[in-house]
């Protein structure tokens, strides 16, 4: 798994999330969104995580999907939290065009993957 570079971001950045998930709690004293923050934020790489160990590449491509679907809300949660000041555009910059690369990253591996079935499917009609 060291090599695995999705894996390697999305655990960094899972540290970010939780580093500035406190930082919400102690500074800004923001309770309940910083924890949907958290949770979705360190849900990408624990599906990514658990994809590594995946049955199957139907089962893989699902755990990515997942992480790719947690992305999305992480944004969500950044965007709200840096609408409504409790992160500057500095902080909400840094950590978002980090969720977005890894959202990049995680379409294109699905994108391949997919791309390979069809091709697969195809070549076993014939």
């Amino acid at each position: 798994m060291s090599e695995n570079i999705v894996y390697i971001k999305s655990k960094s950045f899972a540290i970010r999330i939780v580093n500035l998930y406190r930082y919400l709690r102690e500074d800004k004293k923001e309770y309940v969104m910083s924890k949907q923050l958290l949770r979705c934020g360190t849900s990408i790489g624990a599906n990514i995580a658990e994809s590594c160990c995946a049955i199957s590449e139907k089962d893989f491509l699902s755990k990515l999907y997942v992480a790719f679907k947690e992305c999305a809300e992480t944004q969500y949660w950044l965007d709200i939290m840096y609408e409504t000041s409790y992160l500057n555009e500095q902080e909400y910059r840094s950590i978002s065009d980090d969720c977005l690369e890894i959202k990049k990253l995680l379409s294109s591996i699905t994108k391949t993957i997919r791309e390979k079935e069809q091709v697969g499917n195809h070549n076993s009609d014939s």
